[in-house]
């Protein structure tokens, strides 16, 4: 699985919606119609390879970086798709980075049934049949284009026949259901995100997103400031527009001083549902509540700096709470409070090592990746006393830039006083 793009978890798109089509089949009426719908009555940026220059099977740089930058995949399977080698290629290409790198994939099912699809049928068994003369040879590219098939055939989508409904309605259902994707406001991560790729990419791999089988909860802990929220905020970024529902509650263990849990359970109720004024009563009633709406959801729901069992206990009484494919990320200072609680499947966030922890010092210090001449020295001496801690480097990195290398000198011989004092204290 390859690593997530920067972009992916800051939310820097340059294309809400990538069109995946067979122009000689819809480009002048469905796709077209929707594009226009997309793109020109709301202002929903949208790809569409309205040239179709693409001669041969290979993804061109061009149209392999608007593939990377963009938010949703639609891919309209026509009667005469799978005749494009191309459009099998693209597909395949589309869904590694749907995968990958958490993007939402939706199929439109234009005058074809998905078992057409899945079991390469009618005109797909006709369109293979001529591949495989071509191709014979090419086992790895045919069964390539037969996976991809298989796969979005399998995946929830829209279905659409014409004559059957009005096809300006049809689009509207699509354009509703991308402007709620699109909508959705991405959390905050980091001005620097260094060191996140790989962790992003461990607690994906936990997560399971390509299992709709059951809920499937991960535990992200470590000491504070280390990056936990930082983590859950990038990965909810990849992942968010692949649920019905999602909520980030975040800093339960300050939330819970000033908000009572069952206020807690109104706000995750709110957010996901959609709803706003909703009243459970008391912690209980909520609980019950939530089983009962929410039951049949598929939801990202992200606890943040969870400290007590009832916590938990308030928002996920048992894995039959929210929908199939639902996922849950718990972070916590506590790794005995996860598996107490029966979350097994857990991932540690530990301290950046010397070259990361540096790189991220320098952004603070001196809003440049690199550190200044005659600073790499003194430089060092802050990353070894913030011990690898992203939000030290990031506080102290930012009280030092601009300083003069006096100044740079006292401040770090003071921080290192109070260290020490705190250290003799234990």
């Amino acid at each position: 699985m390859a690593l997530p793009s920067l972009s992916s978890f800051t939310c820097d798109w340059t294309y809400d919606v990538f069109l995946n089509f067979r122009g000689k089949d819809t480009r002048n009426n469905f796709t077209g119609n929707l594009y226009n719908s997309l793109q020109n009555q709301r202002g929903i940026q949208t790809f569409m390879d309205d040239e179709e220059i693409q001669k041969g099977e290979e993804i061109t740089p061009t149209l392999l970086q608007a593939i990377e930058e963009s938010r949703i995949f639609i891919a309209i399977f026509s009667p005469n798709y799978a005749s494009s080698t191309f459009c099998l290629t693209e597909l395949v290409t589309i869904l590694e980075c749907s995968m990958s790198q958490g993007r939402l994939f939706s199929p439109v099912f234009y005058d074809v049934d998905p078992s057409q699809i899945r079991y390469l049928t009618g005109t797909y068994a006709e369109a293979f049949k001529k591949h495989e003369e071509r191709f014979g040879d090419d086992k790895h590219k045919m069964q390539k284009w037969r996976d991809a098939l298989h796969q979005a055939a399998n995946m929830s989508g829209w279905h659409f026949k014409p004559g059957y409904e009005l096809e300006y309605k049809f689009i509207e259902k699509i354009v509703k259901a991308v402007s709620v994707k699109i909508n959705r406001i991405p959390l905050h991560v980091a001005k620097n995100p260094v060191g996140l790729e790989s962790q992003i990419l461990e607690v994906i791999s936990l997560l399971g997103l390509d299992s709709n089988e059951k809920v499937n909860m991960v535990g992200i802990y470590g000491i504070g400031g280390i990056g936990k929220s930082t983590t859950a905020r990038a990965v909810h970024n990849l992942i968010a527009d692949q649920f019905e529902g999602v909520c980030f509650l975040d800093d339960l263990r300050k939330r819970e001083i000033n908000h009572d849990l069952a206020r807690l359970q109104e706000a995750l109720l709110s957010d996901i549902l959609g709803e706003k004024d909703i009243k459970v009563g008391d912690v209980y009633r909520g609980m019950s509540i939530i089983k009962r709406r929410l039951q049949r959801k598929k939801v990202l729901l992200i606890l943040d700096n969870v400290d007590k069992g009832k916590q938990l206990q308030a928002f996920v009484g048992g894995d039959d709470w929210y929908g199939s494919g639902s996922k849950i990320i718990v972070t916590t200072r506590d790794k005995h409070l996860l598996a107490s609680n029966g979350i097994v499947k857990v991932y540690e966030v530990k301290q950046l090592k010397n070259e990361k922890a540096l790189e991220l010092f320098s952004w603070h210090a001196f809003k440049n990746k690199k550190n200044y001449p005659g600073h790499l020295d003194i430089a060092k001496r802050a990353v070894s006393y913030c011990q690898g801690l992203p939000l030290a480097l990031e506080v102290i990195g930012s009280q030092l830039f601009g300083k003069s290398l006096a100044v740079w000198k006292s401040s770090l011989d003071k921080y290192e006083r109070v260290l020490l004092k705190i250290s003799m204290k234990f």
